[in-house]
């Protein structure tokens, strides 16, 4: 099973090479209120505009969101749109571009007229040339990539079918990347896709995979089928095919495997096919199994739909989408800093939200804490957690205490779904910790009495409240250590 958690720690530790057809996006966003005089046609205000990098260029973009370093390899024309490229690469320091200027021909430029009210996409202008590039300039794509080649941990052929990945010089690079035994991902275009014979991982969407095939891809048998009939046939160890919202289905050296969408609300796909192949590819420099890789593909694709325009996602983004609750609760939850604390506090109370607290040492959590944090968070919007440093454990119960140190306390903790903020303090009692979240509702267990428990008194001086949970009889952190260590006294 692929470690998700460690594994996308070590996304900054990559290098994936694209290469392909780079283009430079613009996204127009405006209102629509009337039709034209003139003609029968919408009338867009325009407020405002994004120029971005599109193409095989969104895939590099989706890499160094990531933390990925990216060689980038791509040709452009002696134009402003394709300086305005040159600019928006190298301006990236994790982006190593390596372009090929070529004077005859026209950078590829798509703007897209957005109403920003309805989030819908009214028109798309294009200016391109999508003819083939010529021999000099495949000689020097080809030249370019190989020199990268020993540094990087895979290679993305991104085809928009704009004429840079020519057959020769897609089979040249796809040959020279399997002599130097790199993982090749191809997000393909056309019919033709004998010219991506040997690559590792072709990502056909369910459409291009039928017209590839010339076979029906309805269904997911249909769809399996067909994968493996191309996948065999270009020698690929792998067939990831992109369904959209019916999900993804990899067709491997082992049983087809489908996944299905995430349930997020669409608000625009441009430019997710470039997310998957991002991730797809990131996840092989690390050596990753294809299933797993899919997996992060599919997670990743739901974050970016859910944005406007040619989006891409951060590795917390896609932490959220793959790993369960428990496993980023560390991260989110526990807290040394109490600057961090503070802004906690502003957010919920400017929510008006009911802020609770209660504190322990929760060295060994047993039934009668978990019975006790929920209650406290029955009694409030948001529970604040004070949890004694090791320091001031030690101080309190003695040597040989705590059993476990505050990171492992805090973790299992920040765990349940009760708790919503652990915080760690270092004196014996928790009245300073008090005095900064000022909560609503102090709780503690009914063996106290009010005037026992500490910051009553600024809870209530603030119109709060003390409420004390009944135990649950025979639970004791400190019996349940007594009898680990003295095994005649269970």
């Amino acid at each position: 099973m692929f470690d998700f958690d460690k594994h996308l720690a070590n996304l900054a530790d990559q290098t994936v090479l694209v290469v392909g057809d780079v283009m430079l996006d613009e996204f127009v966003y405006g209102e629509v209120s009337r039709i034209s005089p003139e003609a029968p046609t919408p009338v867009i205000a325009c407020k405002r505009s994004e120029l971005m990098v599109g193409g095989a260029g969104n895939v590099a973009r989706n890499l160094v969101s990531l933390g990925t370093r990216c060689v980038f390899v791509g040709v452009i024309g002696n134009d402003d749109a394709g300086r305005a490229l040159c600019d928006a690469l190298a301006g990236n320091p994790l982006i190593e571009p390596h372009l090929v200027v070529d004077g005859a021909r026209q950078t590829t430029r798509k703007v897209r007229f957005v109403s920003e009210h309805h989030s819908m996409h009214m028109l798309r202008a294009d200016w391109e040339n999508a003819l083939p590039i010529d021999a000099a300039a495949e000689d020097s794509l080809i030249r370019r990539v190989t020199a990268a080649l020993p540094g990087v941990g895979a290679v993305v052929l991104s085809d928009y079918a704009k004429g840079a990945l020519t057959a020769r010089a897609t089979r040249a690079i796809i040959a020279a990347a399997n002599k130097a035994g790199k993982p090749i991902v191809v997000d393909p275009k056309g019919r033709d896709y004998s010219i991506y014979t040997g690559a590792t991982l072709i990502t056909p969407n369910r459409q291009e995979l039928a017209d590839a095939t010339h076979r029906a891809a309805d269904s997911d048998v249909e769809i399996a089928q067909a994968a493996g009939e191309l996948r065999d046939a270009l020698g690929a160890r792998a067939v990831l095919v992109t369904r959209s919202e019916a999900g993804m289905t990899l067709v491997g050296e082992t049983t087809p495997v489908h996944v299905p969408a995430y349930a997020v609300r669409v608000r625009d796909v441009s430019g997710a096919g470039d997310t998957v192949v991002a991730v797809l590819s990131a996840m092989l420099a690390m050596s990753a199994d294809f299933e797993s890789a899919m997996r992060a593909a599919n997670a990743a694709a739901a974050v970016v739909v859910g944005k406007r325009g040619t989006a891409t996602l951060s590795v917390a983004e896609l932490r959220s989408r793959l790993l369960p609750a428990s496993t980023l609760a560390p991260e989110e939850k526990i807290v040394f800093d109490w600057a961090v604390l503070d802004d906690h506090l502003a957010d919920w109370k400017r929510q008006g939200l009911r802020v609770g607290f209660t504190n322990g040492c929760f060295d060994l959590l047993h039934p009668g804490h978990v019975r006790l944090l929920a209650a406290a968070r029955a009694a409030c919007d948001r529970l604040v957690l004070g949890l004694n440093s090791d320091a001031s454990v030690t101080r309190l119960k003695g040597a040989g205490r705590p059993v476990q140190n505050v990171a492992a306390r805090a973790e299992v903790l920040a765990a349940l779904e009760a708790v919503d903020l652990v915080v760690v303090f270092e004196e014996d009692t928790p009245l300073e910790l008090i005095r900064r979240v000022k909560p609503t509702v102090l709780v503690k267990g009914g063996d106290y009495t009010r005037e026992t428990v500490v910051g009553y008194e600024i809870v209530e001086a603030e119109g709060g409240e003390v409420v004390l949970v009944d135990l649950v009889p025979g639970h004791s952190t400190t019996s349940m250590v007594e009898r680990s260590r003295n095994p005649k006294s269970r």
